[in-house]
């Protein structure tokens, strides 16, 4: 159930008030007993789920869920030895790229 903000046009007074969002609005002001209250507009409330322990798929129906599955084991059988080897080759050791920055070697003489 939300909660709406009111205010008393007669008197100024604001208040806030718990209600189901089926409930007529409420017209008699709490503070000066007059009908000139009215529901102002607000900016609402989200649900807002902050952390890591929340992820965009969490709340998927379990068709959605059960064909992801179907996918990663489609994607990860399609992985062999030689793609791995050749990632690895192109990529310079540590030991390749101190020497292409331009440092020079020491030399023992």
């Amino acid at each position: 159930m939300p909660t709406y903000d009111y205010e008393c046009d007669a008197c100024g007074h604001t208040w806030e008030l718990f209600q189901k969002i089926t409930d007529e609005p409420v017209k008699k002001c709490p503070d000066c007993n007059k009908k000139k209250a009215r529901r102002l507009f607000g900016t609402g409330a989200a649900v807002v789920f902050k952390g890591s322990g929340f992820y965009q798929t969490d709340y998927r129906s379990d068709s959605y869920k059960k064909g992801a599955e179907a996918d990663k084991k489609k994607d990860s059988g399609k992985k062999t030895s030689s793609t791995e080897k050749s990632s690895t080759e192109s990529t310079p050791s540590k030991a390749d790229s101190a020497g292409s920055k331009g440092k020079p070697e020491k030399s023992d003489s």
